[in-house]
């Protein structure tokens, strides 16, 4: 039943890696975050998610540097590399809670999309029914994984691609609209920045939560085939179309519409698409919003486990959970993060709605940590390369510390602001809690070495 070599099996294809990492940053950072941007920063949010991209690429880059510097060594094992036991302590198990807490709410919208063909079926049920399919996908060989979320990947690039076409035949008059002077819209109605810069400033957590799953492809690169050769490529490929996928449909919808005509009630761009009045719209778009939601869960379920896996390799979680079964699948760790899933899934259909929001503001931050994370471990291992990759950041270490410093900023900020209160106290908790585990955990790895 389970595989004595304990290996994950290399069946992911180049094109499976790049829509994994595509398919963890478009979802609903774009589809539904966008309308939150849109209120908190204007048009000017267009600056927030360029600033962002930037970083994303710097962080992607140092990641596929040192991938290619230590073959078959991922995220966590970067971060052991670098620092030791304690920081990959606290890393790993911040990355596990980010991406279980989006796993939740990721299958809780999929069961309120489901509801709008359903309304009779209730949530916790269609939630329900909908982590029990995703989960049985990863239980397959990580090739089916890698091919069913390639194919969720299409469906939401293909409705990004669409939706950037109508946009702009709408905006150049292409289509009969009634919008009178597109260009209007992006300095009437405050300005281009209403909020002023305090405004873009504050919709970078936002940005940052919707942009995170990039290190998707860090986790990835131990199950890719011929990484070395691809993972330039996709490092590349992937950026650059996710900034393309989140700055051209957000122009768009501030040109056919006011930003402060967005609501937060319906995604962008059902208002969009119900503004041009074509047939169908509602359930097109109700059907590609299913399955972002669900191409992020599956993309959520497969970096928990993935996570437990390495972190049980480098000692910093049971070893146990190192696990795997005849297919190459980490078992256990999918077993543990679906038990952990079903839990909050009832949790969150008996607690109020509000506090499923504050938890979502943890995301945000435990992305940044990890990113910050990403690029400290690049300065301190690009000394120890014994062999150098032909992939490298260009540069170093200037373009790291700057993303660094940066990410740094914005962190700091979030974590002082009156509106982000409960999610910073929650944050700081759960650092408070794992920084506690992590001395006990040590202490006790000590003393096994010393026995």
């Amino acid at each position: 039943m389970e595989n004595s070599h304990q290996d994950l099996k290399k069946g992911l294809l180049p094109r499976h890696v790049q829509f994994m990492a595509l398919a963890g940053m478009i979802g609903t950072g774009i589809f539904k975050g966008s309308s939150d941007t849109l209120s908190i920063a204007g048009p000017s949010v267009v600056i927030a998610y360029l600033i962002g991209g930037l970083l994303l690429f710097i962080i992607i880059a140092a990641l596929g540097e040192m991938a290619l510097a230590f073959p078959n060594m991922n995220v966590q094992h970067l971060v052991n590399k670098a620092f030791g036991f304690q920081v990959s302590y606290l890393v790993g198990w911040l990355y596990w809670i980010n991406w279980t807490i989006v796993t939740v709410v990721e299958l809780l919208a999929a069961g309120s999309f489901l509801q709008f063909w359903l309304p009779s079926i209730p949530l916790w049920l269609l939630s329900f029914l909908c982590a029990i399919v995703i989960v049985g996908i990863n239980l397959f060989q990580v090739k089916f994984y890698g091919e069913l979320e390639f194919w969720f990947a299409s469906i939401k690039i293909i409705a990004l691609v669409a939706f950037i076409i109508l946009g702009c035949l709408l905006l150049f008059g292409v289509i009969p609209s009634s919008i009178e002077d597109p260009l209007s819209n992006y300095t009437a109605h405050g300005g281009f920045f209403p909020h002023g810069i305090s405004g873009t400033f504050s919709a970078f957590l936002v940005v940052m939560f919707s942009y995170g799953g990039a290190e998707l492809i860090g986790i990835a690169v131990t199950e890719t085939k011929d990484a070395e050769r691809v993972l330039p490529k996709i490092i590349k490929g992937a950026v650059w179309r996710v900034i393309i996928f989140y700055i051209f449909p957000i122009l768009i919808i501030c040109g056919i519409m006011p930003w402060d005509k967005v609501t937060g009630a319906d995604s962008p761009f059902v208002q969009v698409f119900s503004s041009v009045g074509l047939p169908g719209t509602a359930h097109i778009m109700n059907f590609v919003l299913l399955t972002a939601v669900l191409s992020a869960a599956n993309s959520g379920i497969y970096a928990t486990s993935r996570t437990l896996y390495s972190m049980a390799q480098s000692g910093v979680a049971p070893k146990g959970l190192a696990k795997v079964s005849s297919k190459g699948i980490p078992i256990t760790g999918i077993m543990i993060t679906s038990v952990c899933i079903l839990a909050a899934v009832y949790l969150a259909y008996i607690t109020p709605s509000q506090v499923i929001s504050y938890l979502m503001s943890i995301p945000g931050f435990t992305v940044m940590i990890l990113w910050i994370s990403i690029c400290a471990a690049q300065l301190k291992l690009r000394p120890l390369y014994k062999n150098q990759p032909a992939f490298k950041v260009k540069w170093f270490p200037y373009t790291t510390i700057f993303a660094i410093i940066s990410l740094s900023v914005i962190f700091i900020g979030f974590m002082f602001n009156p509106n982000n209160v409960i999610g910073s106290s929650v944050c700081i908790v759960i650092l408070g809690i794992l920084i506690i585990l992590s001395f006990i955990n040590r202490k006790t790895r000590v003393n096994e070495v010393t026995a």
